[in-house]
């Protein structure tokens, strides 16, 4: 018994209708926000000319799809645990994103900035270092990322830790 060829499941990739630039600015602003940087050197290949490019993300920018301040604060949002203030700042920096909304988004982490670097260094290594080798290594791994030097010398001091007494 031979079995019929099973149905045609649609049309292969390279039949399928490619997407507008809008339409791809759309599909990559729904899963994330991305900042005006980075959709356009996703949108540049698809693109005839890079005003076009220009176009669609001005479009998207006038109607609130595509914003500097919310791809901030998501940003920060999603990377505030693990980074200091230091290094957030040089991120957002590479996005050009103009210098108010970088520094009116990282302002609210400098009061936190103690506590994220703690949180951290206890997830890490949980104990104040007891070798001067221990110190440097705990030291080198918070400045790396992008915690201020006064911030890494109270936490590897042992400042604000909680003790069972």
């Amino acid at each position: 018994m031979t079995r019929p060829d099973p149905p045609d499941s649609g049309p292969p990739a390279s039949r399928r209708p490619t997407l507008s630039l809008k339409g791809r600015a759309l599909k990559y602003l729904a899963a994330r926000e991305h900042s005006r940087v980075e959709l356009t050197r996703k949108l540049a290949p698809h693109a005839e000319s890079p005003e076009q490019v220009a176009q669609v993300l001005d479009e998207l920018e006038q109607k609130g799809w595509l914003s500097a301040q919310r791809f901030a604060e998501s940003m920060l949002h999603r990377k505030a645990a693990r980074y200091g203030v230091a290094r957030l700042k040089a991120e957002l920096a590479q996005h050009q994103l103009p210098a108010e909304v970088a520094s009116e988004a990282t302002q609210s982490l400098r009061d936190t900035e103690f506590a994220r670097a703690h949180a951290l260094w206890a997830r890490r290594f949980g104990t104040p270092p007891e070798t001067p080798e221990d110190k440097a290594r705990q030291m080198r791994f918070l400045l790396g990322r992008g915690f201020a030097g006064d911030v890494v010398r109270r936490v590897v001091r042992g400042d604000g830790l909680v003790t069972d007494e």
